[in-house]
């Protein structure tokens, strides 16, 4: 299948409607039919105020980042960037363009995901 790979940014510490931003990320994904998603922590980084911050014992919690990530069709990340859109939260992401699908598919596999490779 024709996709793409979707990676969002957000910061450890950040919030929406009360919950973890990535963990919102992740449920929208997930209410939306994603196949599925994965967030990961960063052990370093810097963003656009050029601060590089890194997870050690010394430093306070919730200054890294958390990567959310997707493999999505067209569709699926358009419906998921207008959700997020309308919830007016501000987040970084990348989109690559990516060729997907699952190598000996099993009766649980939808039929476009079967290899053509």
């Amino acid at each position: 299948m024709q996709g793409s790979f979707l990676r969002l940014y957000v910061r450890e510490s950040d919030k929406h409607g009360g919950r973890l931003l990535w963990e919102w990320l992740l449920d929208q994904g997930n209410r939306l039919g994603v196949r599925g998603g994965s967030a990961f922590r960063s052990i370093g980084g810097f963003g656009r105020s050029h601060a590089v911050h890194e997870g050690s014992f010394f430093e306070l919690a919730g200054t890294t980042s958390i990567e959310v990530e997707f493999v999505v069709t067209a569709e699926e990340a358009e419906r998921l960037f207008e959700l997020i859109r309308q919830a007016q939260v501000r987040v970084f992401y990348v989109r690559l363009p990516a060729h997907f699908g699952v190598l000996n598919p099993d009766a649980k596999d939808p039929s476009e995901l079967g290899s053509d490779d």
